[in-house]
């Protein structure tokens, strides 16, 4: 197939839309503002750093000490991700005296992560 078949692919033969359908869509589409904060959300998944830590602690609560020994990193670079996964309340943390423990906000943290896997894996 040549790569001007391909690009044709991609487009109607011919100019006919489908009021019924594109309706239906319409309807059912989240509001701007949430397809926004949806996108936010995934650009967090879009740092290899990010990612890592995130497995970390599926496995642990760590501290940022604990998480930068592991990883081989700074503790200050390692601060400014779990801030950013923080803010995005995919991570919560707890302090225990001087030293702050940090953990997965939740199970969909990590279902986000799987099907992600699931589908690098295919």
């Amino acid at each position: 197939m040549s790569s001007a078949n391909e690009s044709n692919a991609e487009r109607c033969e011919y100019m006919h839309v489908h009021e019924e359908i594109v309706d239906q869509v319409n309807q059912n589409m989240p509001d701007e503002e949430i397809l926004y904060d949806l996108a936010e959300l995934f650009k967090l998944f879009g740092d290899s750093t990010r990612i890592k830590i995130l497995y970390v602690l599926f496995e642990s609560e760590m501290c940022v000490c604990d998480i930068a020994q592991l990883l081989g990193m700074t503790q200050s670079a390692i601060s400014h991700q779990l801030r950013a996964l923080k803010q995005s309340k995919l991570v919560k943390y707890r302090r225990e005296g001087k030293t702050v423990f940090y953990s997965l906000a939740d199970g969909h943290v990590r279902t986000i992560l799987d099907q992600g896997m699931e589908h690098v894996a295919e």
